[in-house]
C-alpha cells in the first residue's frame, strides 16, 4: 500500500525487453536507505518487487500484464520515474490510499499555467472516467492528486510548484501517456452498488444509475 506522496525521482539506468516483459534497473538514493529483496516499491504508480539492489540502484521485473496496461513499456534509458516505498504502518498518511495497481492509462491533452499552479487536462477511457468525481482523489503516475474537474471523458488536476519540481509530472507535456489509478474506495462503492458481476474487468455503473440511486 502507498500514499501517493513521491519520495524521489529516480533515473532508468537500463532496460531489457523480453517479448512483453521488462527488466528495469533504476538509479536512486532515498528509497535505498532501508531496501530489502522482495520489498514493494511504486515506480510511476506501479507496485513492483525488488529483485536486486546496490547502494546506488534497484532492479525490478515487469510481467506481461503490467507491460500491456501501464506506461512502463514506453520507458527509455535515462527516463525519470516517480519512486515511493510502501507505506510504513507507523508513518504519516499524507496522500490517499494507493494500491499501486494501475487501472489504465490516460493522455494529457492540455497543460495550462495559472498563477502558481499548472492545470493538466487528462483524457480517459469510458471505463475509467466513471470512477471520478469533483474534489475526489486520483493517482497519476503514482502521485496523489485532487480532481478539479470532470467533463465528458476528461479530468482536470492542478499541480503546485512543489509537485511540478519533485515529481515527473512537471516534465510531462500534451500527448504524453500517464498511469492512472482510480480512487480505491470509489471502485469498491461502484462494485457493491452494481452488484456481483461475472466479468470483474467491466462495470455497469452509469450516470443514470447513480442518479436513480440518489447520487445526482
Amino acid at each position: 500500500m502507498f500514499t501517493g506522496i513521491i519520495e524521489e525521482i529516480g533515473s532508468l539506468e537500463s532496460i531489457k525487453t523480453k517479448t512483453e516483459a521488462l527488466e528495469l534497473k533504476i538509479g536512486a538514493k532515498e528509497i535505498l536507505t532501508d531496501v530489502n529483496l522482495g520489498d514493494s516499491i511504486s515506480v510511476n504508480g506501479v507496485c513492483l518487487t525488488v529483485t536486486q539492489y546496490t547502494d546506488q540502484s534497484v532492479s525490478f521485473d515487469v510481467m506481461p500484464e503490467t507491460y500491456r496496461s501501464t506506461n512502463l513499456n514506453e520507458l527509455k534509458q535515462g527516463t525519470p520515474v516517480n519512486l515511493e516505498r510502501a507505506m510504513a504502518a507507523g508513518g504519516r498518511f499524507g496522500g490517499h490510499l494507493v494500491s499501486g495497481h494501475i487501472d489504465g492509462t490516460g493522455k494529457i491533452v492540455s497543460k495550462t499555467p495559472e498563477s502558481n499552479a499548472v492545470y493538466y487536462e487528462i483524457e480517459l477511457s469510458d471505463e475509467l472516467i466513471q470512477y471520478f468525481v469533483y474534489k475526489g482523489s486520483i493517482a497519476v503516475d503514482g502521485t496523489s492528486l485532487t480532481v478539479y474537474g470532470v467533463k465528458d471523458n476528461r479530468v482536470t488536476i492542478s499541480l503546485i510548484p512543489h509537485t511540478m519540481e519533485h515529481t515527473v509530472l512537471g516534465g510531462k507535456e500534451p500527448g504524453d501517456e500517464v498511469n492512472i489509478e482510480c480512487d480505491m474506495i470509489g471502485k469498491y462503492v461502484a462494485h457493491f452498488l452494481g452488484g456481483r458481476q461475472e466479468d470483474q474487468t467491466k462495470s455497469n455503473m452509469t450516470k443514470q444509475f447513480l442518479a436513480d440511486n440518489g447520487f445526482a
